[in-house]
């Protein structure tokens, strides 16, 4: 499984011949890339409807789209998305099959409205664990990779998704004002038992600039890969 980080919350995730592209916004600092430079991914997973992880989904309509059921009407009234899985998303708790990858839509605590002048209730927020096993396949030497998107530090963390999901890696926030700064994110770490961590959702505004190697100071257990923009790391 690789994984590149297009700064902020954007991450190209390869998982065997399938690539899934989640939040795309590349108005940040920490990528040198435009949406038209990037090839079109089987699938784009959208944690939320706000507009720091949507802004770009429209370059790649022609993915299958992978959110709430309402988050996917929106899009695909806005963006032109044609495809979606089900039909109609996923909720949380949900487990899709997406290629070579098996996707489970999980709780993320944050809001969600898209601030339109119609302000449109885009369902739950969530994050999303990536494996290129299904979870509950305890026979399976799994892969498995969890997105927690925008949130704060929660309970399930160590309850759910640690314990039951079991993953290998964590993508946390620690940018602070919006969701989890660096010291509940390394809580979390801890909670969810992994091995490797690696930030995001930091230094791309002013209120979210912070010192990620001061994140990794906080993180006792696990190994912190502080990634350079537009840099994949191998799990």
């Amino acid at each position: 499984m690789e994984l590149t980080w297009h700064g902020h919350s954007t991450w190209h995730v390869s998982v065997g011949d399938t690539d899934l592209l989640v939040d795309p916004f590349f108005d940040n600092p920490k990528t040198d890339l435009e949406p038209s430079e990037i090839d079109t991914p089987d699938y784009v997973l959208l944690t939320h409807g706000h507009a720091d992880h949507i802004a770009h989904a429209g370059e790649f309509s022609d993915a299958t789209l992978v959110a709430t059921p309402e988050l996917v009407s929106y899009c695909e009234a806005e963006f032109g998305f044609e495809d979606a899985v089900g039909g109609m998303g996923m909720n949380l708790g949900g487990t899709v099959e997406c290629g070579d990858a098996f996707v489970t839509m999980v709780r993320a605590d944050h809001t969600n409205g898209i601030m339109t002048e119609y302000d449109i209730d885009a369902g739950m927020p969530a994050g999303f664990v990536i494996s290129d096993a299904h979870p509950h396949d305890a026979g399976a030497d799994t892969t498995t990779v969890y997105d927690a998107g925008d949130t704060s530090l929660m309970s399930e963390m160590r309850d759910v998704i640690g314990d039951h999901l079991a993953p290998d890696a964590a993508l946390l926030p620690i940018g602070d004002h919006f969701t989890m700064g660096t010291q509940q994110a390394a809580i979390a770490a801890d909670w969810l038992d992994v091995d490797h961590v690696l930030p995001q959702h930091y230094d791309t505004f002013p209120p979210i600039e912070t010192d990620p190697e001061a994140f990794a100071e906080y993180v006792d257990d696990a190994e912190v890969h502080v990634l350079e923009g537009d840099e994949t790391f191998e799990l």
